[in-house]
This record gives structure tokens, C-alpha cells and sequence, in this order.
């Protein structure tokens, strides 16, 4: 599968140190927006207990789970501390304030 980029927004769709969820054909996928105007996406789902990683506390580039606290790098997907798991990374990128998310990424990085 090649990997595609789609337009969801502008980057004022999502609030500094927020998220905006997303529903595609590869599932919902969080866009989160760090106080710096980085902007990263991920699953929106917990690899713990499935908590909606978007409704989550934005911190430097992670996220901490609203359930049960499980901080959630996104630039690796990956849960940090002593906590293990791992959720989807989505590329994400702002050109002229439009929004983008690739899909087809999962297939290119198993590749």
C-alpha cells in the first residue's frame, strides 16, 4: 500500500496542547499540537486499556491517558517509564496552515 496524504483541517483546528480525532479507513487517529506548534498523531487508544489517548494531558511530546496515567510518547508510539505497549504513529505534517495525515504508513513501515 503506498501512503497517501490526506488534508483533515487547518492547524487551527487543533488547540495548543490539545487533539482533534480523526476517523479513517485505518481507525481513529489522534492529532495532537504541543505547546511549541509541533503536531504528531498517534491511535487514539491506550495500548493499557483502550482510554481515549485524546482526551488526554499533552506534555512536551507525550501524552498521559486520562484512565489510568500511562504516558504515551508520540514520536515513537511507545508507553515510557516502566509501563510497556505501543500505539500507532500516523505522519503528520502543516503546509501553509492546512493539516495532513498519511495514510497507507503502517503498510510502509512494515515494508
Amino acid at each position: 500500500m503506498t501512503m497517501r496524504w490526506i488534508e483533515i483541517g487547518t492547524i487551527d483546528d487543533v488547540p495548543s496542547r490539545g487533539a482533534r480525532c480523526v476517523n479513517t479507513p485505518e481507525g481513529r487517529i489522534a492529532v495532537f499540537r504541543t505547546a511549541e506548534g509541533q503536531v504528531f498523531a498517534i491511535e487514539d487508544h491506550c495500548p493499557h486499556k483502550g482510554g481515549p489517548l485524546s482526551q488526554g494531558i499533552v506534555h512536551g511530546t507525550s501524552v498521559t491517558c486520562p484512565l489510568h496515567n500511562w504516558v504515551i510518547s508520540f514520536e515513537t508510539g511507545k508507553a515510557l517509564g516502566a509501563d510497556e505497549g505501543t500505539v500507532r504513529t500516523v505522519p503528520a505534517r502543516v503546509e501553509g496552515g492546512r493539516l495532513f495525515i498519511a495514510l497507507g504508513a503502517a503498510a510502509e513501515q512494515a515494508a
